[in-house]
């Protein structure tokens, strides 16, 4: 008897594709919908798993885009902090697919949020789209519009400057103004600016919303660049908190499962989009967890290494990496701690910049 399962190949079975192999190696399990090669100018945003991918392009020698390098007074090691050398602009983690196009919408002008700065006790000011890239605020109000109109301006000829937009997809859960709908990278009250109820609402993006935004991203993407490609991911790492009044677990998988849903139909709608399952070699259950620090969040070092490895080596991409296969030691990756070590009390990627990390110092 012949049917359509008869003449598939092994990658098609559970057992011959996943059960009959180790976890560390999953051959096949992403196939390049288009070549990415050097000379492409790629582009870099997301949640804060996406600074892995950004560091990797940068380090094994792809043409990366980043529109606002750190100035040459800084010192490497402070590029980070200061939220320089993360992405392709200095605009901070996105961590919804709305943000995202809010950051377009304001770059070109069709969007004037009516969110005041944050301005604290000793005059310090803060961005509300990019909170964290200044650890102790600007000098003033005008300091900070002389940096937000530079960093605007830079955003919008990205578009203009991207072959490959890479952009890993976080959370669907966010805060908006109810001003104006306009939703903040972070809660205010935590890392910056004050929590007012009458002023702020809790957001959590259904599917449908967060398909129209990616598909809207996509829209004005191709209409200043009509070649651009995307390659889009999924965070494996979970929710530090949920305002969702579920438990985090279930709030955790309810937000990745809308984002996976929402890439898959871009995917398939799309000829210029392509997916690298990053989500399923971390979170899938045939992983075991190993790929996660003792705190099942923070993603090890090694975890990040035999991602980055299935990516750039599917892509031809290994050679020009820093390290070899499988030792991959990117900007922005942890080291595992020695056995019976504890973990630390805070975020556990030293070099990773992530506003939602330190929710946690607000739980009881």
């Amino acid at each position: 008897m012949t049917n359509p399962y008869s003449d598939l190949p092994r990658r098609a079975f559970w057992r011959s594709g996943v059960a009959d192999h180790s976890p560390l190696a999953w051959p096949d399990i992403y196939r390049p919908r288009f070549e990415i090669d050097r000379k492409m100018r790629i582009s870099c945003a997301g949640s804060c798993f996406a600074q892995h991918i950004g560091a990797q392009f940068k380090r094994r020698g792809y043409n990366f885009v980043d529109l606002e390098p750190a100035p040459p007074m800084l010192a490497r090691e402070n590029w980070h902090k200061f939220g320089f050398d993360l992405y392709s602009a200095r605009y901070g983690n996105i961590y919804t697919a709305r943000q995202l196009v809010q950051m377009l919408a304001r770059a070109d002008g069709s969007l004037t949020p009516a969110e005041p700065d944050w301005i604290d006790g000793a005059g310090r000011a803060r961005d509300p789209f990019r909170p964290a890239i200044e650890p102790d605020g600007f000098a003033g109000a005008a300091e900070l519009a002389r940096d937000r109109d530079w960093h605007l301006k830079q955003v919008a000829t990205l578009l203009d400057n991207t072959d490959l937009f890479v952009f890993t997809l976080g959370l669907t859960e966010a805060w908006e103004c109810v001003a104006d709908d306009v939703v903040l990278p972070t809660c205010p009250g935590t890392v910056g600016g004050t929590f007012d109820a009458a002023s702020y609402r809790f957001k959590n993006f259904s599917f449908l919303e967060t398909l129209t935004d990616m598909n809207r991203f996509i829209e004005i993407a191709r209409a200043r660049n009509p070649a651009m490609k995307f390659l889009f991911t999924v965070s494996p790492v979970p929710l530090t908190a949920t305002a969702s009044d579920q438990h985090v677990l279930v709030a955790t998988m309810q937000s990745k499962s809308i984002l996976r849903a929402v890439v898959a139909e871009l995917y398939d709608s799309h000829d210029c989009v392509d997916y690298f399952p990053s989500y399923e070699l971390v979170a899938a259950h045939p992983m075991r967890a190993m790929s996660y620090m003792p705190n099942l969040r923070n993603v090890a070092s090694e975890g990040v290494a035999r991602v980055m490895d299935v990516f750039f080596g599917s892509i031809g991409g290994d050679e020009g990496a820093d390290e070899a296969p499988g030792k991959t030691q990117g900007a922005a990756m942890t080291p595992r701690p020695a056995p019976g070590a504890a973990p630390k009390a805070a975020a556990q990627d030293d070099d990773l910049v992530c506003e939602e990390a330190l929710l946690e110092a607000f739980g009881k």
